[in-house]
């Protein structure tokens, strides 16, 4: 079966200035794609490229198996979420809805029908007679859904809809977005600078940095491999910790040492990774490193570290030490006996650990 959207290397100029380089993507009916990264990186300018709402320089766009590089928005069987709802004011959440089946020439019954279903997959029957003005953001925000899904498009396309919200509504239209594509099915792409909301909405992540892909894959491959150190810093809360440090061989495998402050450097030992170059970046996730006492494992391996900072943070605590010159955190429990200026037993779970060229930022394992 064709991709429902398959973009072909893609470029998007501004006079001589390029916003989107050689975009390649490709996602199945059903999938839920994020484009994440930090403002400016033109992941809004790609979705719009999508929409038809901003013309391609080079490439070529299918949606459902057909060339839709040089049609028109209305005639590409999508529908789209803006960030700031854009509903109509004088008319009710009701018309709002229906509005676009009105304008198309749907039959009054289809259209009854239909947002009777929306309405009620949306949990917002006694909504249905007010005006945008009398909803709060996240009523607003199921009212723009709605709209979307009374089409039945062949690709929702959403643009941060959920920016505007609070902190707790936004965790919760989160889980209501989600619960709604397991439901339909739909095929979703979805602009997001938020790397949390990715990790949580997505079958599959485009991370984007300067209008070029930096890692398309599912969240667990992003976050256990990331391809370079911009998605391993990007992606992860708190982020990947990167350290430099010195590689030798050894009978054992590669000796990996990373400086300590005011001590004797830390050397660990991987004996699966045996080919490394001798200046590396160290990257561990906090939560491969815990208190000795509370994690063994084969891969686990233990040093004395001096904790600067205790973070507790409810479930975990996050204790943070200086090295190799940087800032490490570790998530321990949120029993753990660390404090500030003492020494700690610490594990580093080296079968997670990821490797970076200095100069390039590549990944080497």
């Amino acid at each position: 079966m064709a991709p429902i959207l398959e973009i072909n290397n893609l470029f998007k100029n501004y006079g001589s200035v390029e916003i989107l380089k050689d975009i390649n993507i490709s996602i199945e009916k059903g999938d839920f794609l994020v484009l994440v990264g930090p403002s400016g990186c033109g992941k809004s300018t790609l979705l719009n490229c999508i929409a038809g709402l901003e013309p391609i320089t080079s490439g070529q766009m299918n949606i459902g198996g057909d060339d839709m590089t040089f049609v028109s928005p209305k005639d590409r069987d999508i529908a789209m979420v803006f960030q700031s709802y854009a509903l109509y004011p004088t008319m009710t959440v009701a018309k709002n809805i229906t509005f676009g089946m009105k304008v198309r020439g749907v039959e009054q019954d289809v259209q009854d029908r239909k947002l009777a279903e929306v309405a009620k997959q949306l949990q917002m029957e006694n909504l249905l007679n007010r005006k945008p003005g009398q909803l709060s953001g996240g009523q607003r925000q199921r009212v723009a859904m709605g709209r979307a899904l009374v089409r039945d498009p062949k690709l929702f396309l959403f643009d941060e809809p959920l920016s505007n919200l609070d902190a707790k509504l936004r965790v919760e239209m989160r889980t209501e977005i989600k619960a709604l594509h397991q439901r339909l099915g739909a095929s979703m792409v979805y602009v997001t600078h938020d790397q949390i909301e990715a990790m949580t909405l997505a079958t599959k992540i485009v991370v984007m940095k300067g209008g070029v892909i930096q890692q398309m894959g599912t969240p667990a491959e992003i976050y256990n491999t990331p391809a370079n150190l911009f998605v391993a810093d990007f992606m992860g809360s708190p982020a990947m910790n990167l350290v430099p440090a010195k590689t030798s061989k050894g009978a054992d495998g590669t000796h990996v040492e990373i400086a300590r402050n005011g001590g004797e450097p830390i050397v660990l030992t991987d004996a699966k990774n045996r080919d490394l170059p001798e200046d590396v970046i160290v990257g561990v996730r906090p939560e491969d490193i815990a208190d000795a006492d509370a994690r063994g494992g084969e891969a686990a391996q233990v040093a004395e570290c001096t904790i600067d900072i205790v973070e507790p943070a409810g479930a975990d605590t996050y204790a943070v030490m200086q090295l190799g010159g940087k800032h490490v955190t570790a998530r321990l429990h949120a029993e753990t006996n660390a404090a500030a200026g003492v020494s700690q037993r610490l594990a580093f779970d080296l079968s997670k650990v990821s490797y970076f060229d200095p100069e390039t930022g590549l990944r080497l394992n």
